[in-house]
């Protein structure tokens, strides 16, 4: 069994160092003043809301979207399904970026979530491209379905970003309590 010992260092930052090797820096998500913001303001809530039914409305609509390529069928509830997926998307960036601004001090691109909110941004550009062509009326059904079902394939990877970002926070959070727990015995 290997023995490791975690320092905390002044940023919120952790160092581990392994028996027999060099400490090495584990980058903390959050800062402790920032975990307080985080676990403080109500976009966290709107946030943790937000997601669930942006998935289940995803889900939905991958269904409806597959089922109308392969049959032909149910062509409006599929376009209706992109639209209000489209729509929970808009509004989870708009109030993430709020959160993100209350907890890191910028609405965008802060460094914790900085590929997230890229990859976000290839989610909404084809969402938006889909909106685009669906109202113009200049592109085929078909050429708006795969347009979807790429921002889908887009959004899972970015869904699964998110969830590793989650992970990480547990993750950091149950190091400090260990830290903290080291440093009170």
């Amino acid at each position: 069994m290997v023995d490791a010992g975690l320092t905390i260092t002044p940023d919120g930052g952790q160092t581990e160092a392994a028996a027999g090797h060099a400490p090495r820096q584990v980058r903390a998500l959050y800062t402790p003043e920032q975990r307080r913001r985080r676990d403080a303001t109500r976009w966290t809530l709107v946030q943790g809301i937000l997601a669930p039914v942006q998935f289940l409305v995803f889900a939905i609509s991958a269904v409806l979207v597959i089922r109308s390529l392969l049959t032909g069928d149910g062509v409006t509830a599929a376009h209706y399904s992109i639209i209000a997926k489209t729509i929970l998307l808009y509004t989870i960036m708009v109030t993430g970026a709020i959160w993100e601004k209350v907890v890191f001090g910028q609405y965008l691109f802060a460094e914790a979530f900085f590929w997230e909110d890229v990859v976000s941004f290839v989610v909404i550009a084809l969402h938006t491209i889909y909106l685009g062509g669906l109202l113009s009326g200049r592109m085929p059904t078909r050429v708006l379905f795969l347009v979807a079902l790429s921002a889908y394939a887009v959004y899972v990877v970015n869904a699964v970003q998110f969830l590793l970002k989650l992970r990480a926070a547990r993750l950091q959070e149950a190091r400090d309590a260990t830290a903290r727990g080291a440093v009170a015995a």
